[in-house]
Parts: C-alpha cells; structure tokens; sequence
C-alpha cells in the first residue's frame, strides 16, 4: 500500500476507483481464495511494531467487503491505543470493553457507519487488564454470537510483539493478516512476530506490505501468503 494512505485513512470509501482502492479489493479477494476448504469469517489483522498501517489496513479492508454486499462488523480488539472510532467517526464512550465487563448489552455498542452493511464495535473504555479481557470466556462467546450476525468479523489488534493480545486473539480468528512496512521493519522483527503467532497455532493466510513506492511497487501494493515461508 502507499503512503498515501495515511492522510486519507478511509481511501476506499474517499476514492473507490483508485489504484489503491483497487489494491485492497485485490487483498480482498485473495482472501477469499487462499483456502477454499475453509470459511475464513473472522480475518484478525496485527503488525509487528506500532504505525505500520494496521488500522488502516483493517477499516479499508472492511469497506471493500461491505461494498461488494457482505455484512461486516469491525471490531477494535486494541484496548490500549485504539483508532477505529477516529477513522469510521462513531463514539467510543462505550464499546468492546463495556460489554465484556458487564456494563452494557451487545446491542448498546453495535454502532453503525456511514457506510452500508459495515457496523462496527468501538474499544470503549481503556481497561487495566486488556489482555485477560481478551482472554476471557464472555470474549469467545462474544466472537461466537457476532458470527451469527456478521457475513465477515475483522478484529483491529496492537502489534504482535508488542503484547499478548494480538496472539490470544489469533488463537480465536479464522486467519490471521500482518501489516508490515517496507521501509521501517526489518525482515528479524517480522520472523519473531510470525513465530509469536505459530507459536498459538494462528492461520496467517497474508502479508501486507505497506508504504511501498509507486516506483518499487508499481501500483501500490504487495500481497505475499505467508503460512509457510
């Protein structure tokens, strides 16, 4: 993905026709074909470090679902520096955290967008314990009735060698994708942060390397499966 994408966060709903638009259709539709065996509903999307892109990656990779008609839910699983709500412009007053600890009703944070078909579930409150929320029975239960409900779950998380989180929550995900920016991580990082997700037994069906040059990338976008390399 390009740069660019930083100052127009949702360029997917901004521009649906450009070039990096159609970058994550691609992303999209690679998903759906990189195991026909198995439906991949719920698509956890991390990095390794902070600012590579995730959350961008995560809210434009949803609007590309919602516009090809599938009912999506986004959630920020990023209890300790969320940025959904910033990006889909919704409240954050309540969210995944006000459910999980018994404050509010699944229904009371289901937010819609201003997008059709995509809803999303804001962090809410920052918790002291953000991994064993995540962790928590009521956390996999949640996932579980959500599924119900939703053609297509993508679950925002911190950085995989960050914290635990995002390895309790690929423990969780149908498949998990990796952000990683070209020119800021080194290739030792993104093998730890792989061996971190293995190491739970995660599906990583993608990498997704960000901010690369239009002149090294020649359309803005690099897609390479990562299960077994």
């Amino acid at each position: 993905m390009s740069s660019s994408t930083r100052s127009y966060p949702l360029i997917t709903e901004r521009n649906p026709k450009s070039p990096i638009s159609e970058a994550y259709k691609i992303l999209r539709t690679n998903i759906q074909f990189s195991n026909l065996d198995v439906d991949i509903q719920t698509i956890m999307v991390t990095s390794t470090a902070m600012g590579e892109g995730k959350s961008t990656t995560s809210a434009n990779l949803a609007v590309t679902y919602a516009q090809a008609g599938r009912k999506v839910l986004i959630i920020d699983a990023d209890l300790r520096k969320p940025t959904q709500h910033h990006i889909l412009r919704v409240s954050n007053r309540v969210g995944l955290t006000s459910v999980l600890s018994h404050q509010c009703q699944l229904d009371a944070v289901l937010l819609d967008t201003t997008m059709d078909h995509l809803s999303i579930i804001p962090s809410g409150p920052i918790p002291p314990n953000p991994s064993e929320i995540l962790a928590s029975k009521r956390m996999n239960g949640l996932l579980e009735d959500l599924k119900s409900r939703f053609d297509i779950i993508i679950i925002d998380t911190p950085p995989v060698l960050a914290v635990t989180d995002a390895q309790i929550m690929a423990a969780q995900s149908d498949g998990v994708l990796m952000v990683v920016d070209s020119g800021k991580v080194k290739k030792d990082a993104a093998l730890r942060a792989k061996a971190s997700l293995d190491m739970v037994g995660a599906k990583l069906i993608g990498v997704v390397l960000n901010n690369i040059s239009r002149s090294r990338s020649e359309g803005y976008y690099t897609y390479n499966y990562g299960s077994h390399k």
